[in-house]
């Protein structure tokens, strides 16, 4: 069908939504039939087995707490791997319901968010990919190198001439992107605007690309990966029972050489152009720098590694440096490979199964199994009603008859009740024929408070024993006299 479009002003118009998702419904569903017509056809199609990749799907294990999450991290030309997994993801069967991601990892979840195909994203990131192997056009935006090497407009136009002016509100699958907000230094989970804008934003990276002028409140934003290269918690907030997550990113080096308490930079080049010196592994200051600015992002990764609802994938893509993106067909099908063999792992080993699996249904299943009536599974509404019926009403404290001391709290309520009173009986309006309260015993029936003889302060009639309560309030033989 068509892809959606005008999102933005449909969810303008209506606030009160907090999320929205997109269905291409079949044409029966809009038919007008007769309920025996209708009936055969729905029949027809439950005989067929239900497709895991369809939008009603999707809904379905959104709705139940169910959905499968897809986060592509960061990494240069190395996430050009990550087009070859979502091929072998789809052949294995495993339905995405969030994407997300970060750098590199914000375009190819677009990609696909915006089209659903394999085939079509791969097509779509090989042309950008080849685009960037341009000398000519990096030659034509190199710049005075103030903020950054280039300027930023040839990336732009790279950007915008993939995505047009193509919103994350018309993405047929949930979307965000993860951005460094270097105005607020805090990470910026990005869920609507435009589409090139924040994923440009994602993949600017320190020295190459200036920072990006957000439309909204003129902060900077960066490259996510300064933050969060693998924001596998941000899909975990957002609902999803499983996070796949695919780690691109580049791999320190550890083996360094220990040079003692002082460094000469001319040691360290006798080392290195010396053909009978020993090499050594000294970081320079570029690196440094580099390994400072990503040292937040390093730890995270290891938290997310180590969590429960993360199936983490890394595939053999080291040697390939972060700018090689001539190479694309030969990085998209070694994480093909890479993937198919992983998944193959997992239908074997019944992980793809328990990730579809409905997570409630073997909680139900083992309450059932404690034989407890409440939790009957032939139980209906009309059950529950009757054993709601069961539970006894809660009895109000009654205090001693004799007792006529009062709380600070009993204190305060009394006070705001009685002059609530005062100030309805002083403005309060009565309209032709309406009955008003003339006598003391009126209103105290009217307001619910009652006086004790042993006290000159009205007291709640809740607080008061049944028999002092029964003498208040009916009239004695004398009064009817």
């Amino acid at each position: 069908g068509l892809p959606p479009q005008g999102t933005v002003h449909w969810l303008n118009m209506r606030s009160w939504i907090s999320r929205h998702l997109h269905l291409s419904c079949p044409r029966r569903v809009f038919s007008k039939r007769s309920l025996p017509k209708l009936l055969e056809l729905y029949q027809r199609v439950f005989e067929k087995p239900a497709d895991r990749h369809s939008d009603f799907s999707r809904l379905a294990r959104i709705l139940t707490g169910n959905a499968i999450a897809l986060i592509l991290g960061g990494g240069g030309a190395r996430g050009c791997s990550q087009v070859g997994i979502l091929r072998a993801l789809c052949e294995s069967g495993i339905p995405v319901d969030l994407i997300g991601g970060t750098s590199i990892g914000s375009l190819m979840g677009a990609l696909y968010a915006e089209d659903r195909s394999h085939t079509r994203m791969r097509i779509r990131a090989r042309e950008w990919a080849m685009e960037m192997t341009s000398k000519f056009s990096k030659a034509l935006d190199f710049t005075y190198p103030w903020a950054s090497m280039f300027t930023g407009a040839a990336f732009n136009s790279s950007i915008s001439n993939v995505f047009k002016s193509k919103q994350i509100e018309d993405l047929w699958i949930t979307y965000f992107n993860i951005t460094t907000d270097i105005t607020a230094s805090a990470m910026r989970v990005h869920t609507d605007g435009s589409l090139w804008r924040y994923v440009r934003a994602s993949m600017s990276l320190s020295g190459y690309l200036p920072p990006l002028c957000d439309p909204k409140d003129g902060h900077l934003l960066m490259d996510g990966g300064y933050i969060n290269n693998l924001p596998a918690d941000v899909a975990r907030s957002m609902g999803a029972k499983v996070v796949i997550a695919i780690d691109v990113g580049s791999r320190d080096e550890t083996n360094l050489t220990n040079y003692g308490d002082s460094l000469s930079g001319w040691w360290v080049l006798w080392k290195r152009f010396n053909p009978l010196a020993e090499k050594v592994k000294v970081l320079n200051m570029a690196e440094i720098q580099s390994r400072l600015a990503y040292v937040c992002c390093v730890r995270h990764l290891e938290s997310v590694k180590n969590s429960d609802y993360c199936e983490y994938i890394r595939p053999p893509i080291d040697r390939y440096r972060t700018l090689e993106f001539d190479k694309f067909d030969e990085i998209a099908e070694v994480g093909y490979q890479h993937g198919k063999t992983v998944f193959d792992v997992w239908s074997r080993s019944g992980v793809v199964e328990q990730m579809l699996k409905d997570r409630h249904q073997e909680d139900f299943h083992n309450i059932q199994r404690k034989g407890n009536v409440l939790t009957c599974p032939n139980a209906s509404f009309t059950d529950l009603a009757e054993i709601v019926s069961r539970i006894e009403p809660v009895k109000p404290a009654v205090m001693d008859e004799e007792s006529d001391y009062h709380t600070d709290y009993e204190e305060e309520a009394l006070e705001s009740a009685l002059s609530d009173t005062e100030v309805h009986g002083r403005y309060g309006e009565h309209t032709e024929g309406e009955e008003t309260a003339d006598t003391d015993d009126e209103l105290e029936a009217h307001t619910g408070f009652v006086t004790s003889p042993n006290s000159s302060h009205p007291q709640p009639a809740f607080d008061r024993p049944p028999e002092e309560l029964t003498n208040q309030q009916s009239p004695s033989k004398q009064s009817i006299k």
